[in-house]
């Protein structure tokens, strides 16, 4: 494992890695120590501090012990934990100090040069004869303080990967102990390299508890980690480790003690040798053999125990519901996606901690108090929770329980919040409905009844009191019948049923003949408005009652003075526009309809004005508007045509002074035609001021509009400032032919073409007159056909309506069309 690195799965065990960090405290500062003791024997001039057997073994040169201490304090500051920033400073500081005096040593070895750092502290005399170089430590000694160094230095490094330091430790390890193997066997080529100076035996100590100290320094990590992990395969493998380290020194001390003592020769010890580690390393293999079967064993039931906890995950991540399970103290073991969406936190950071770590102040004092509560119960405790949480304010239905191993006892506690904030949202918009729907029942100004299909009232409001005496207590649980007249109740109860029997009733109110019931025995006429809603499974009937007696009196009086208003209205309409003359040369049939609105008073108007033997002059117009206003103003302009027409002028003059005249009168608008008749040039002579085409119908019955240039209404000029002139026009007529005017009453319709409308009306009176002589008694049936035609519903029309139909007489010739006087201008 690289450093910062551990098995997915295998934990360590805290206590542990704690000893490991004790152990290579304590090691290190037994190297700081042996660094002081051979320091202290070349302050002091012991030479038994230099050398622990003198004058047999190398001594510690003062270079080494200086480094020693160096690398001892060193690794002490790093295996100390919290290593602070100042203190790794002062680590590396002598783990540097300790790589000069070892790297200018190496220098002096390879080159051989003399760099003065051997009799820096002290003056060495013992080596000169055996190496030429006194003061100078082992060339093996100067590797290792230089491995060593670098190991110091990766240690206290945590970017550094663990194994940058165990592995060079692991060499300064194989120095010493290589060392303490020469001694052990009497081998002097461990000692020394040649002719060099040897390594002393407690450097030799002071190397090996160096490499110790400096491979535990980072318990957790590293090569180190796999051996102090705290599962079966760390315990496997200290125990392996420990078996090389003594199995084979103990048999080769073994061996050589025979050989030295005469007991065998080399071969048989050298075979007894490879014996006891045969017989050695199978022992330590079926050791391992038994505990990797229980790591196989362990490894299944993990791998089963896996299983069954990813199934167990996944099925809470799939879970629409926040789940989590605790320990006894709140911390948390397993949660699922919906809790980290909900607290907007991930799952590293909330596993193994506390509520209090991860959720803010309240809530987290809010449930660890709830889980405490339910813990005291022993028992799932349900509850309805509201939160704050990063992605808003949420509600919960929570469901806390415990989980109890086989003897009752509960070991851990889980949770199922689910999400029904919507729900909670529907359940607050039903009862503010509810409450606004109680409100608006109760501020009715009407008595409010709801009943059920059965017609059995469920609801009544306030007003019901002072309509029929009886208080909303009181008429809840009874039928609505009873609110009604005995004579009554047949008829309000076919009416509710045939209501309720319509495929979609829609709302009505009814006011007809309905009456209530009074708690004094008095009857009163009512309007009902009735509709249906449909509440759960049932379809209730909604009831607004009213009393209409003083509605039915205030009718009764409009009514009898609307009829006395329409009365005079129709006889001052008829009044101003009086009784045409019926002239025996010239046939004629009218049709008059005033309008079902206002008072029956309009502003349509005909006249047909004789001028002499010879010429009749016919104008009809249409005043914009209704009422007495448009009545007064027709009036006013029938006179003024007549007076007009009687001078003899043309058409074009005559609507030259019309418009004039509506020009004097405040906003007023009028269509009009005025044609006059020569009966014996069977010419007719025509002039329009907006007005509808006259229609004209040959004894074959053919009808045609006699085209005439069509101006603005009179009034126009005067508001627009146009100054449009009037124009006239002739046409020569098949004697027998008939004339239709008419105003827009009789051929204007919402949603219809009046051009279509129009040929409705040729061709309707076409049919009428087709071989026919144009007598009054034919024209007046053809009129009565038109308006059946046209207003097919005349009690609803809603506009005037005038017609008139005018015969030529003798009818005879070609019908032959010429327009004179084309362009006149009515100001010339």
């Amino acid at each position: 494992m690289t450093g910062g690195e551990q098995d997915e799965g295998l934990p360590f065990h805290e206590p542990g890695v704690a000893g490991a960090r004790a152990v290579a405290q304590g090691a290190a500062l037994m190297t700081a120590a042996f660094g002081v003791v051979g320091l202290s024997g070349w302050v002091l001039g012991i030479g038994v501090l230099k050398s622990v057997l003198p004058g047999v073994a190398a001594s510690m040169k003062p270079n080494t012990a200086v480094a020693l201490l160096a690398l001892g304090l060193s690794v002490f500051v790093v295996a100390r934990r919290p290593l602070t920033p100042r203190k790794a400073d002062a680590a590396r500081a002598a783990a540097v100090l300790a790589a000069v005096i070892g790297g200018l040593t190496l220098l002096e070895y390879l080159t051989k040069a003399n760099t003065g750092v051997d009799q820096l502290l002290f003056r060495d005399d013992t080596a000169r004869v055996a190496t030429g170089a006194p003061g100078r430590m082992a060339p093996n000694t100067a590797v290792a303080l230089t491995l060593g160094s670098v190991a110091a230095l990766c240690a206290s490094t945590f970017r550094l990967p663990a194994w940058t330091s165990q592995i060079p430790a692991l060499a300064v390890l194989t120095l010493g102990m290589l060392r303490l193997y020469g001694f052990a066997y009497a081998v002097p080529q461990l000692e020394r390299f040649g002719g060099y100076t040897g390594m002393a035996l407690h450097t030799a100590l002071a190397l090996v508890l160096l490499g110790i100290a400096v491979f535990l320094a980072r318990p957790d990590e590293g090569p180190a980690g796999l051996l102090m992990n705290a599962g079966t395969t760390g315990a496997l493998g200290r125990r392996l480790l420990a078996t090389i380290l003594i199995a084979p020194p103990l048999l080769g001390w073994g061996v050589l003690t025979g050989e030295d003592a005469g007991l065998y020769g080399r071969r048989l010890g050298t075979a007894l040798l490879v014996c006891g580690h045969v017989i050695v390393f199978a022992v330590v293999i079926f050791g391992a053999l038994a505990v990797g079967r229980r790591i196989e064993v362990a490894h299944a039931r993990a791998e089963y125990q896996v299983r069954q906890n990813e199934l167990l995950q996944a099925f809470m991540d799939h879970t629409p519901a926040v789940m989590f399970i605790k320990d006894l103290d709140g911390r948390l073991l397993a949660l699922n996606t919906r809790f980290e969406e909900s607290t907007g936190l991930s799952r590293e950071r909330i596993l193994g901690r506390r509520d209090q770590e991860v959720l803010p102040p309240d809530i987290a004092r809010h449930l660890r108090a709830a889980d405490l509560d339910m813990l005291a119960r022993g028992t799932p405790v349900q509850r309805q929770e509201h939160f704050d949480l990063p992605a808003g304010p949420r509600d919960f239905l929570a469901t806390v329980f415990p989980l109890n191993d086989p003897h009752g006892a509960p070991y851990a506690m889980a949770g199922v919040l689910t999400d029904i904030t919507e729900r909670v949202a529907a359940q607050r918009e039903v009862e503010r409905a509810n409450r606004r729907f109680l409100a608006l029942l109760e501020s009715a100004p009407d008595a409010t009844l709801i009943t059920d299909g059965d017609g059995v009232i469920v609801m009544a409001n306030a007003q019901v009191e002072p309509l029929f005496g009886r208080a909303p207590a009181g008429v809840v649980g009874t039928e609505v019948e009873d609110l009604v007249p005995g004579p009554q109740r047949p008829l309000h109860r076919a009416l509710l049923h045939r209501y309720l029997q319509l495929p979609d009733p829609k709302p009505m109110v009814v006011d007809r003949g309905l009456y209530g019931l009074h708690s004094d025995g008095s009857e009163f006429p009512v309007e009902v408005s009735i509709s249906t809603f449909q509440a759960e499974q049932e379809t209730l009937v909604f009831l607004t009652v009213r009393n209409i007696t003083e509605r039915r009196q205030a009718e009764a009086e409009r009514t009898e003075r609307y009829e006395q208003q329409r009365r005079i209205a129709y006889t001052l309409q008829h009044s101003l526009m009086g009784e045409p003359p019926r002239l025996p040369h010239l046939p004629s049939a009218h049709r008059y309809l005033a309008s079902v609105q206002d008072p029956g008073v309009g502003g349509d108007w005909f006249d047909v004005i004789p001028l002499d033997q010879n010429r009749t002059g016919v104008v009809i117009g249409d005043v914009m508007g209704r009422g007495l206003d448009a009545a007064a103003v027709m009036g006013q302009l029938r006179a003024a045509a007549h007076a007009l027409a009687r001078t003899g002028i043309p058409p074009w003059r005559l609507m030259t002074g019309l418009d004039a005249f509506v020009n004097d009168l405040a906003d007023q608008l009028v269509t009009c035609c005025y044609l006059v008749i020569d009966q014996r040039a069977r010419e007719v002579s025509l002039c329009s001021a907006g007005h509808l085409p006259v229609v004209a119908v040959d004894p074959e019955g053919f009808p045609r509009r006699l085209q005439a240039p069509v101006s603005v209404p009179l009034g126009v000029n005067d508001l627009c400032g146009s100054g449009l002139s009037f124009q006239e026009t002739t046409h020569r007529l098949s004697p027998g032919s008939t004339l239709a005017l008419y105003t827009d009453g009789l051929v204007e319709r919402p949603g219809t073409d009046i051009d279509a409308q129009i040929d409705v009306l040729a061709h309707t009176l076409g049919t009428a007159l087709r071989d026919a002589p144009a007598d009054p008694e034919i024209l007046d049936e053809a009129a009565a056909r038109l308006i059946e035609t046209l207003i097919p519903d005349a009690a609803a029309h809603d506009d005037d309506v005038t017609l008139l139909l005018i015969g030529v007489p003798e009818p005879d010739g070609a019908t032959v069309g010429r327009i004179t006087g084309e362009g006149r201008d009515c100001r010339s």
